[in-house]
């Protein structure tokens, strides 16, 4: 290997003539050429190829344009936060005068009017001799008599934290208030509460309330309670104090557990307590309920006692009882109602039975 001092231009060829020479190599370059080899030819870069790569992700998303997200933060806090304003007299602006106690509570008039369509109207108009219904000069106090304290600091609990504290004693109240004020979350965690805690004694009352507003599940929840515990509802003054709408419902009811005879009377004694409350004969206010009565279903014996007592108050049309009779005596070919001939799951079985037709007409 020998050390090349320069490259010449008859040494390279294709050289352009009327080009310059390139500029010899210095010696202390230090490209060695073997002795054998001729001189390289001009190398020249071949063409780059560009390559183009994606842009990172958040490049792409600013490329993309703006996006947004909303983020929730620790709710418990939040509710735990605005509890602490219901019935709170510091920076309130509205006050109610609540029940016979006459009950001061203090609330914010933004917080009702954005969550209650009820109280947005009510907080709407202006104060006397105001033209501006916008003013937050505090008003009221507003009078509430007809409600318990209680049962309306649970709705207002409601408005301030979506959530509430029930219990059996306001459940059924804080179901009619809700209604009442257009609040149907509310009225869904009454329901939910009022299911999940009924009892014996509360049950005739909750179907009252539930037939009233129209809450058809809680209706066939009440309704299936009643049919499993029939001998122990209708002992209660709930029963007693159930309209003869609903008291008719629940007699329709193949599913009741009790016998026929203990249903005429817990129907007696409700009629008798509704005369009083409505001042009404008893035969006025219980002629719904009694078309309910199968009974066909009782024995001889159990008929005459009936008609004996029914002289007394007259409870039972006479047509009724004679209908009775004549399912005895012509059986199949009586003419009485089918449903008034069949046995409810509590009927105690009587000879005669067996004789009734299910499917007569």
């Amino acid at each position: 290997m020998t050390q090349s001092a320069g490259l010449l231009p008859a040494a390279c060829p294709g050289w352009p003539a009327s080009r310059p020479p390139p500029a010899p190599l210095p010696p202390s370059s230090g490209l060695l050429l073997p002795a054998s080899s001729s001189p390289p030819a001009i190398l020249r870069p071949a063409p780059a190829r560009l390559r183009l790569l994606p842009p990172p992700r958040s490049l792409r998303q600013l490329m993309a344009g703006p996006c947004s997200a909303r983020l929730q933060g620790d709710v418990a806090a939040f509710t735990a936060a605005l509890r602490t304003l219901v019935n709170n007299p510091q920076f309130s602006d509205v006050m109610f005068v609540v029940g016979q106690e006459q009950q001061k509570v203090f609330a914010h008039r933004c917080v009702l009017a954005c969550r209650c369509q009820a109280f947005r109207g009510m907080l709407s108009q202006a104060p006397v001799g105001s033209q501006d219904s916008s003013s937050i000069t505090p008003q009221g106090p507003f009078i509430l008599g007809n409600v318990q304290p209680e049962v309306f600091l649970a709705v207002i609990e409601f408005l301030y934290t979506n959530s509430v504290t029930l219990n059996s004693h306001i459940a059924l109240e804080v179901l009619t208030s809700s209604v009442e004020y257009g609040l149907q979350d509310l009225c869904k965690l009454c329901v939910k509460f009022i299911k999940d805690t009924l009892s014996v004694e509360q049950v005739c009352e909750a179907l009252q309330a539930a037939v009233t507003y129209g809450q058809v599940d809680l209706q066939q929840h009440c309704l299936d309670f009643i049919e499993g515990c029939t001998a122990a509802v209708v002992r209660t003054q709930g029963f007693r104090e159930l309209s003869d709408v609903v008291l008719a419902r629940v007699l329709r009811s193949d599913r009741l557990a009790v016998d026929e005879l203990d249903l005429v009377q817990a129907v007696r004694e409700w009629a008798h307590v509704s005369s009083a409350v409505l001042e009404r004969p008893v035969p006025e206010v219980a002629a719904l309920p009694v078309r309910e009565l199968r009974l066909p279903l009782l024995a001889p014996s159990e008929l005459v006692t009936l008609e004996s007592y029914n002289q007394q108050d007259l409870l039972i049309p006479v047509e009724n009882i004679a209908a009775a009779w004549r399912a005895h005596a012509l059986r199949r070919d009586s003419g009485v109602p089918s449903r008034l001939c069949r046995p409810r799951q509590g009927t105690r079985p009587r000879d005669h039975h067996r004789h009734l037709e299910p499917h007569t007409k």
